[in-house]
């Protein structure tokens, strides 16, 4: 059983090359930066840039010349590799901040966490202030997050068809678009690329100027909600931008593949999706519950503030219109409770957003539902179990078990999170609330974590933030080989 959970010498070889390739790959892409640089004339920042593209291509270019290879990825590995790239490439992609001397180095890497993972917590304390080109690197670092960064680099990698599909698994991704998933894996970054554009146009012709347009459809689409403005989207006081910004961000928090299907002119799935009527009955009933209760000083622009909210815990992407004090002071204890409700609940699986996901709550519900109608049938019927989510699927009892242990794990991981923090922080509303978020990969923040917090709390954040990323089971998994091998490690010493 013990070799079961460990790596041999050849996987952990590969492990290293392929993330060689990942660096090289980082690298290239921290050079972009400079070109904003240049623009906005802020020169300053172009040896930062320079200094971590190069630290990443020749660290890169080390673990792919030293290490080999020469085996495929079975899933056990490549769901290591999966949550091993993810820290790799946050400490590198937060070396533009530490070397600018923006952030220390803790804060760096919470800030290119955040980034990576599309949450969009910050620990710069006054965004107002923050230079074009580290908002730049800020905005992109959610874009590429958004899409995935194995999903990404497999679209310019030349590899296996099995370790491409073992590794597009390990990120959380199980659905194809078409039967190869390297055809699939472009299809994805096409429609990504795609509804940049489209993103940019709308936050354009809402009003919004060039790079503030840019940034914000890096941010909205990938549903990261990382901001310019201290006040976020509140700070433009703009009816269409907040719509358009809706817009978006339902765009990113939905299945690629309904996007494929919808863009084939098959546009009636979308309705007859089981993620579809998951998110528009959450949203619904959520904005009007939200809007009633909230305070009475909002007045008749209780809607506007509710739906906006509402759709930005849904969509996991974090946008505010609302402070963080006015969300603890002014809306009320239901009205926070159900945002907390929606930013675990999540997004659309197979898209840009974190949460437990539309399609596991709608297969949660489904399963309640035939389990009591088979005690209501006599004892030889059998209950149908399908539901419609891109084509007609069914459903095992394997699929229910599955999705019963994420859900279990999840709430698992954000209790143990919540009960860390009360030891901080005594605000058991603001704990509750900003756990939900860390770990839903949200950002909707009450003002609780910022540049001052403790470490210890920050520490728990980044934790949330990659497992809620990884969707957890490539995380335990890694976890439990790490634990196996010290313990092997000890033991062997302990006899020497």
């Amino acid at each position: 059983m013990d070799y079961l959970i460990r790596l041999k010498r050849r996987e952990l070889s590969l492990i290293c090359h392929q993330t060689g390739h990942i660096c090289i790959l980082l690298g290239l892409l921290m050079l972009i930066p400079i070109i904003v640089a240049i623009i906005y004339n802020e020169t300053r920042f172009i040896l930062p840039f320079l200094y971590s593209s190069g630290i990443s291509i020749l660290i890169g270019f080390s673990l792919y010349r030293i290490f080999k290879g020469e085996v495929e990825f079975s899933l056990k590995s490549a769901m290591v590799f999966s949550a091993i790239i993810w820290l790799v490439v946050c400490a590198l992609g937060a070396l533009p901040y530490y070397f600018s001397g923006q952030l220390n180095y803790l804060d760096a890497y919470f800030e290119a966490m955040s980034g990576f993972t599309t949450t969009g917590f910050s620990m710069f304390p006054n965004l107002d202030n923050v230079p074009y080109t580290i908002h730049f690197w800020r905005g992109f670092t959610q874009w590429i997050g958004g899409i995935g960064i194995i999903v990404l680099a497999l679209s310019f990698l030349s590899s296996s068809g099995s370790t491409i599909m073992r590794l597009y698994l390990a990120e959380g991704r199980d659905e194809r678009i078409l039967p190869s998933i390297k055809h699939t894996v472009k299809i994805i970054l096409y429609i990504y690329l795609i509804y940049t554009g489209i993103s940019i146009i709308l936050f354009l012709m809402a009003g919004m100027p060039l790079f503030d347009s840019i940034f914000y459809s890096f941010t909205a689409l990938s549903t990261g909600g990382f901001a310019i403005y201290n006040d976020s989207i509140g700070h433009y006081h703009s009816l269409w931008i907040e719509i358009a910004a809706m817009v978006v961000m339902f765009l990113g928090a939905t299945n690629f593949a309904l996007h494929y299907t919808i863009l084939r002119g098959r546009w009636r799935e979308y309705f007859k999706d089981i993620e579809t009527k998951v998110a528009y009955s959450f949203l619904i009933f959520g904005t009007v519950v939200v809007a009633i209760f909230l305070h009475p000083s909002y007045g008749p622009a209780s809607l506007r503030y509710s739906i906006f909210q509402v759709v930005s815990a849904l969509t996991t992407t974090g946008f505010q219109t609302v402070s963080g004090a006015q969300i603890l002071t002014q809306w009320m204890g239901l009205g926070i409770f159900m945002l907390i409700i929606f930013m675990i609940a999540g997004a659309g699986s197979c898209s840009t957003g974190g949460g437990m996901k539309w399609l596991r709550l709608g297969l949660m519900a489904k399963g309640i539902y035939w389990e009591i109608r088979s005690f209501l049938l006599p004892e030889r019927a059998r209950v149908p179990t399908m539901i419609h989510h891109v084509t007609d699927m069914v459903v095992d009892d394997k699929l229910l078990k599955l999705t019963g242990l994420f859900v279990f794990n999840y709430l698992l991981i954000y209790a143990v999170s919540v009960i860390v923090l009360l030891f901080y922080y005594p605000n058991i509303g603001g704990v509750l609330f900003e756990v939900a978020s860390a770990m839903g990969n949200v950002g909707l923040t009450s003002g609780l974590m910022t540049s001052t917090s403790p470490t210890v709390t920050k520490l728990v954040f980044i934790l949330d933030f990659w497992v809620g990323r990884l969707e957890i089971w490539p995380v335990l998994l890694s976890v439990t080989i790490a634990m196996n091998m010290l313990r092997r490690t000890l033991k062997r010493r302990s006899k020497t």
